[in-house]
């Protein structure tokens, strides 16, 4: 078996242990995880990996890159695989980053990374103002409800919302026994204001897909107005603007500092 340091992924060193096959017995040595690592990207070398007619290795993402030339040597990288350094690869068996966060993973050295964009036990932080607790996702609800107060709304019904821009959030909560946390965001920008509607959650979290759309307090045509449907995205860090999902309001239908608006937040399926 394999044991790694729990640090962040930074750490330079890893312990690794291996079974004998002639004996019960365990050696341990240590190894840089510099050598672990792709000299061209450097991240992780990943399976396969391709090396050139001097030996020098690049990770399978890499070669097309180079244009299947050696970063080092310019002699061709080919179809020549580095079999004994995927077999070391393979042979690691490191904790996930999140073991202290309640993960039991063990997983190949190269496959950490991938193992934690899918991991359930990822860290977070509350999303409250001025509140500096980070741990496990799965007491983050908790710890949310012993420490703050927040509206709670009903899937389908419209909602007030009242945010500060300066304050940038405001977490909402659903009662339902996956205890969801939501969180309104707004980013100021020069000439209008992004507004995303966000789960708080893993992204391999089996807790359904929502989507929202939001009225503004202005009447145009006798209707107020309202925006087109947008998916909820799911973030494990507020304060910072997601790749997706945003609506965008001119200043000019801000009341001054504040946004007020009603929020309808749907389940799909």
């Amino acid at each position: 078996m394999a044991s790694a340091s729990r640090d962040e992924d930074d750490s330079r060193e890893i312990h690794i242990h291996k079974k004998q096959r002639t004996n019960e017995k365990t050696s341990s040595t240590m190894m840089y995880l510099d050598v672990l690592h792709c000299h061209v990207c450097f991240k992780p070398l990943t399976v396969p990996i391709f090396q050139c007619g001097e030996g020098h290795l690049a990770c399978s993402s890499c070669c097309p890159k180079l244009s299947n030339k050696c970063h080092a040597c310019a002699l061709p990288f080919g179809k020549n695989r580095c079999i004994a350094m995927e077999r070391v690869l393979e042979s690691m068996c490191v904790p996930c980053p999140n073991a202290k966060y309640g993960c039991t993973a063990k997983l190949s050295y190269w496959k950490k990374q991938s193992h934690v964009k899918e991991c359930n036990f990822p860290r977070c932080s509350c999303p409250a103002l001025g509140c500096d607790y980070t741990g496990p996702y799965k007491d983050l609800y908790q710890h949310f409800l012993d420490t703050t107060t927040s509206g709670v709304f009903t899937c389908g019904k419209y909602f007030d919302v009242r945010i500060n821009i300066k304050d940038k959030v405001c977490v909402i909560k659903r009662e339902c026994k996956e205890r969801l946390l939501f969180a309104v965001q707004c980013f100021k920008e020069t000439d209008d204001v992004c507004v995303n509607v966000s789960i708080i959650a893993p992204a391999t979290l089996e807790v359904g897909e929502f989507s929202y759309h939001i009225a503004l307090p202005y009447i145009v045509d006798g209707k107020p107005m309202t925006s087109h449907e947008f998916t909820v995205t799911r973030i494990l860090e507020c304060f910072e603007r997601p790749q997706a999902g945003n609506i965008w309001i001119c200043h000019s239908l801000l009341r001054g500092e504040r946004l007020e608006m009603k929020l309808c937040i749907e389940k799909l399926n």
